[in-house]
């Protein structure tokens, strides 16, 4: 299953040898459970970071900027654990300088409570979990990091083509997770999902590799 964070909750895209199943939830925990019921799952990969750092910046996202080039902009920052604790952004700010010698973007504090909820999730789910970045993803299926953006129409269109010639067609239709999602992020879902087949079949790799660890022990990685 490929997981991505939209405005009211997780869209999650599975893929099985059958069809293609898509969901919807407020909470991820309850997504990878929806999912469950209609079949077990061998990886779950999600857009969201996976072990926060204590101090500086991680090196999964470092790495990850410089392998996409011209969409670098696309992957923000992850803040240190203790700016995420601040509900005010001048605040989170203040202590991710102090903590790591720059500000955190409003892209990554609007996330804080999905960080957050993944943070506690990631310590008691019995799946196999990794974090991926979906334009890495894209990267990968069309062989160097896309020109335009998921936001435009020609960049959507692209990446839709990409996840149908890897065999990830994605229907009109797609119920409560097509009409409450936006379209990119059930596209980027769906290149989550597309991922996390690569992690199962051992086509995949950490980067860094070996992954970072920080004060809570968690692996911190992007699968690409």
């Amino acid at each position: 299953m490929g997981v991505d964070a939209c405005r009211a909750g997780w869209v999650g895209i599975v893929l099985s040898a059958a069809e293609l199943w898509a969901y919807f939830e407020s909470d991820i925990e309850n997504l990878a459970a929806a999912a469950e019921r209609d079949g077990a799952l061998d990886a779950i990969a999600v857009d969201m970071p996976i072990g926060l750092p204590d101090a500086g910046r991680r090196a999964a996202d470092v790495l990850a900027r410089r392998a996409l080039g011209p969409r670098w902009a696309s992957v923000f920052i992850t803040p240190v654990r203790s700016a995420l604790d601040c509900d005010d952004y001048k605040m989170a700010s203040a202590e991710n300088r102090r903590a790591a010698s720059e500000g955190i973007s409003q892209q990554a504090f609007a996330l804080r409570h999905k960080i957050r909820q993944v943070d506690r999730w990631i310590r008691h789910t019995g799946h196999r979990v990794v974090e991926i970045h979906p334009e890495l993803a894209f990267a990968r299926l069309a062989g160097k990091p896309l020109p335009q953006s998921k936001s435009t129409w020609n960049g959507a269109a692209q990446r839709r083509h990409l996840l149908a010639s890897a065999g990830i067609r994605l229907a009109d239709d797609l119920g409560t997770a097509g009409a409450t999602a936006g379209t990119a992020d059930v596209l980027d879902a769906a290149a989550a999902a597309w991922t996390a087949l690569q992690v199962v079949q051992g086509q995949t790799r950490p980067m860094p590799d070996p992954p970072q660890s920080f004060s809570d022990g968690l692996p911190a990685a992007i699968w690409s």
